[in-house]
């Protein structure tokens, strides 16, 4: 029986873990979600919140494309900020500035020894969904805000949200915010992960631009998740925002070798 080894770097963002593969000369398995999904899996594979793979680009320095576990592709936030310290790894990008492309366009990305700071597309649309808010910021991105964070088991009360029918076929993430002493706290549910993960930056990203409209919160603008804390800047005007950064912490955890 023929077997496959896979080499990879394990990443995390404020929590947020992640599998790094060099795809640059192919060999990955992004044409097979059985294997994505056995990669990600906590008991049988690796385990983390997404795979990336790292291809070439035509028109940046390289290519960053994202699996959610469950096989399906967006664009993620701290994803990016883990594959722009993992490409500089590879020297395919600079220590300092960057460019990469992924399922939503190009980006823009700073790195320092510290952090990483990646520049979101402009965001020209909040959504009112009720007292809630709707954000698309790469991934969408369902928005209710407290004053409080709920104490309950994530999955049970924002399930019903993320498989309602306002948002089928593709669902939404679900997230929590409430105002805090230096900024805001969050508690994020992932679809493609179905379940509460630590951080989630596209979800970071919109809770500042909604609590910028809902609390009037000036940029930039510090958020607290469960596995850190990252900021979030951006311009300003009226209901439209433009120059956003999501700036974080982005770690390797290890390498390893996958046989499958």
């Amino acid at each position: 029986m023929f077997r496959r080894e896979i080499k990879f770097s394990k990443y995390q963002g404020t929590g947020n873990d992640f599998i790094l593969i060099d795809d640059r000369f192919g060999g990955a398995p992004e044409d097979d979600p059985n294997v994505i999904k056995q990669l990600c899996d906590r008991h049988f594979g690796i385990g983390s919140d997404g795979l990336i793979l790292i291809q070439p680009s035509d028109e940046a320095d390289f290519h960053m494309e994202f699996f959610n576990p469950d096989g399906s592709k967006s664009f993620c936030g701290n994803g990016s900020r883990c594959a722009v310290k993992f490409a500089v790894q590879l020297g395919i990008a600079s220590s300092e500035k960057c460019s990469f492309t992924a399922i939503d366009g190009l980006h823009l990305a700073v790195s320092s020894d510290f952090d990483v700071k990646v520049k979101m597309h402009d965001v020209s649309e909040v959504s009112e969904r009720g007292l809630d808010y709707f954000i698309f910021t790469g991934s969408p991105h369902h928005l209710i805000f407290a004053q409080q964070l709920p104490v309950e088991d994530l999955k049970e009360i924002a399930r019903p949200i993320r498989y309602s029918e306002m948002y089928t076929p593709t669902g939404v993430n679900v997230n929590y915010i409430a105002p805090c002493t230096d900024g805001i706290e969050m508690r994020t549910y992932e679809r493609g992960v179905e379940d509460e993960t630590l951080s989630c930056g596209t979800g970071v990203t919109a809770a500042a631009i909604g609590s910028a409209l809902k609390f009037n919160l000036k940029s930039p603008i510090n958020v607290s998740t469960k596995g850190g804390a990252l900021k979030v800047h951006f311009m300003k005007t009226g209901t439209e925002f433009t120059d956003i950064w999501l700036q974080g912490s982005a770690v390797e955890v290890f390498r390893g070798t996958y046989i499958i």
